[in-house]
């Protein structure tokens, strides 16, 4: 029995590498390539060549940044190059396929912006002795529900990403995974409609789902006491908004405004749901483990990636 490749066959280790990341992670750039997959070497010559040899093959394809003209390329995987990477049966397989028409429109920085944001992971991870890779994020994973305030309609709340990371304590010889809701805001939509995405979050940590119960035209449906969310993950993710595209004052505005649309909302008000708000430049530069989060909920005592006040941090 032949073992899988980790990768379309006939490439080399790192262009095998970089076909799996663009697969999961859509659209990528050069340089974040570059630092996913090959922090260790200074410079990306040898990246490049492995890259240009997938467009060569027709395995990808590239277009250039909307925002900065043609001087940085972005990455994305052809149909050809899809298909070889689910030919492999590695990851899970995702409905998508990218386009050019796709890669040049206007969700282009959004999802720069969310690669961006598991990149910082990935660097800290690295930097602090974690765990946490190039594919241990899935963008827009959907999860189903339903809401009291909307009966009868069938939703589905579509993070940006669900990122999962080893946390390590060496000391304690302890470790942990936490897994992370990321919601990347790039100041695009209006605050209402950020904070009516905080109130999805709230009604899918709620929601049980209903079990049909006997035959026939008199069947009817049981709660089971079990929420949705358990079947899932062993405990419920951490919710972390990282926003980014404006100057530090206005994010600094846009936090607040958020804070006081949530204080207003009965559903978020008794919720069990920890959110936590930071800006990617926060993120990049100090770590997810500094006190970088302003909870969403309750007081603004800051906290880190675990959403405890740091008065309660061990």
């Amino acid at each position: 029995m032949p073992y899988p490749h980790t990768g379309p066959t006939g490439l080399g280790q790192i262009a095998q590498q970089a076909t799996q990341v663009l697969y999961q992670h859509r659209l990528v750039s050069t340089r974040q390539l570059h630092q996913l997959i090959t922090p260790h070497h200074t410079r990306a010559e040898y990246l490049r060549r492995q890259l240009h040899t997938l467009r060569e093959t027709g395995l990808a394809e590239t277009v250039g940044r909307r925002v900065s003209g043609q001087t940085e390329l972005l990455w994305w995987l052809t149909e050809k190059g899809a298909n070889a990477v689910e030919s492999v049966g590695l990851l899970p397989q995702r409905p998508y396929r990218m386009s050019p028409e796709a890669a040049l429109g206007p969700l282009q920085e959004h999802t720069l912006a969310t690669v961006e944001t598991g990149l910082a992971f990935v660097d800290w991870a690295r930097r602090l002795g974690h765990e946490c890779g190039p594919l241990d994020w899935s963008p827009e994973t959907a999860h189903y529900y339903r809401d009291d305030s909307r009966p009868g309609e069938d939703l589905n709340l579509v993070p940006d990403a669900v990122l999962n990371y080893v946390h390590t304590d060496t000391a304690a010889r302890q470790r942990t995974l936490l897994t992370f809701f990321i919601e990347v805001d790039r100041t695009q939509m209006t605050i209402a409609r950020l904070a009516q995405k905080l109130h999805a979050y709230a009604a899918y940590y709620a929601y049980t789902p209903q079990q049909p119960v006997g035959r026939g035209a008199k069947a009817g449906r049981r709660t089971t006491t079990t929420p949705a969310w358990r079947y899932r993950y062993p405990a419920f993710p951490r919710l972390l908004l990282v926003l980014t595209g404006a100057s530090d004052s206005r994010l600094a505005r846009r936090i607040a405004d958020l804070r006081s649309l949530a204080a207003s909302d009965p559903a978020l008000t008794n919720t069990g749901l920890r959110a936590g708000v930071t800006t990617l430049g926060l993120l990049q530069h100090r770590g997810p483990f500094e006190p970088i989060f302003t909870p969403i909920l309750g007081p603004a005592e800051n906290a880190d990636a675990w959403l405890r006040p740091v008065s309660l941090a061990a």
